[in-house]
């Protein structure tokens, strides 16, 4: 692929460790399903995937979260190509032309989307960020907005076209997962001729965002909606745990800036997240660990429901740096420990008690 020589406003605005220890239990195992499901992750190529050149600088990270998305378009040719290997070189050819011509530390944008569907990370870190969802990537896509925004560039011009049925079901995905994570209500989706004197993201686009907001709403409200508590076990006050348990901030999966492990015993030794349920009733409850081959690949999570606690096993040798949902709790109301990290397990390796979610 080969890009014109556009300016920015043309193409853009215009546009711990590993251990070993073994112990038996005899916990209670409960499988459950999920009455709704949360916005599924979708699927995005990092920065090592398509080959990114290093920041100049480390990028700059703020902590908490944006508060609207800003959707752009690049201004490009709308390729008839839709494979993965072009959606690779488009965001090749973007973040050259932010680090060489406009001298930019890197990609000014969070994300693309490609005319094939293929959403491709920007900046460096911000899927990272993304699904921690307590802080982001400062980028450089809309002026005074870039501190309070995710910016997402769609490939194409939408002037006088709308974009490929693949690229706006993967732009609603990854807006709804966006403000999900980040608490973004679907009407802070904005264009970004709402804040620059630009033509981005083009007439056709542009118009089409009340569509957008009203389809992000349905998937927000489809994954259940309502309550949300995230507690990290460095948040103050809501997380309790033994001397036992050790700090490391070894693994990048991690949470917020660290989390805590313990060798698996013959005992409970329960680290626990304190959450404020407003209302007795029925709730999602979700877990996020480091994964590392040498932790624990049956970690015990106990959930303390209305009638009584329950027991679900995890494996933290997989699936890590990301929300995983342990099932469909009746919680009663009240401001108590509702979820805990037990050492009691046969399996070897650390446990790991990083962060969980209770949502409904």
């Amino acid at each position: 692929m080969s890009l014109p020589p556009l300016s920015r406003r043309a193409m853009m605005r215009g546009a711990v460790l590993v251990g070993v220890g073994a112990a038996t239990g005899g916990l209670h195992t409960l499988t459950s399903s999920p009455a709704h499901a949360a916005v599924a992750r979708p699927t995005m190529h990092g920065t090592a995937s398509w080959g990114a050149r290093a920041p100049r600088t480390p990028v700059s990270l703020i902590s908490g979260r944006p508060n609207k998305v800003i959707i752009h378009h690049t201004a490009t040719a709308n390729q008839t190509d839709y494979s993965l290997a072009r959606a690779q070189s488009l965001a090749r050819a973007v973040q050259n032309f932010h680090m060489d011509s406009n001298g930019w530390i890197d990609s000014g944008q969070q994300f693309t989307v490609s005319r094939g569907g293929h959403i491709m990370e920007g900046r460096h870190r911000s899927i990272e960020t993304l699904n921690g969802g307590t802080s982001f990537v400062f980028g450089t896509h809309a002026g005074a907005q870039n501190n309070q925004s995710i910016g997402i560039e769609n490939e194409g011009t939408y002037m006088t076209v709308g974009p490929t049925t693949a690229l706006y079901n993967s732009l609603v995905n990854l807006v709804a997962y966006t403000c999900q994570q980040y608490a973004i209500p679907a009407s802070q989706i904005y264009g970004h001729r709402d804040f620059m004197a630009t033509a981005c993201p083009g007439d056709v686009l542009y118009a089409r965002l009340p569509q957008l907001r009203a389809d992000v709403a349905a998937r927000l409200a489809g994954s259940g909606g309502g309550f949300t508590a995230v507690v990290d076990n460095t948040t103050a006050g809501r997380f309790t745990a033994s001397g036992n348990w050790g700090t490391s901030s070894f693994s990048t999966q991690r949470h917020g800036t660290d989390y805590r492990f313990a060798d698996p015993v013959l005992a409970s030794d329960t680290a626990w997240f304190k959450v404020n349920i407003p209302s007795a009733g029925t709730y999602q409850v979700d877990a996020w660990w480091a994964a590392n081959a040498g932790y624990n690949s049956s970690t015990p999570y106990i959930v303390a429901t209305s009638g009584g606690n329950q027991t679900i096993r995890m494996n933290q040798q997989i699936n890590g740096g990301q929300w995983r949902n342990l099932g469909s709790f009746h919680l009663n109301a009240g401001d108590y420990n509702v979820v805990g990290v037990s050492r009691w397990t046969s399996a070897a390796g650390y446990v790991i008690a990083d962060a969980v979610r209770v949502r409904n």
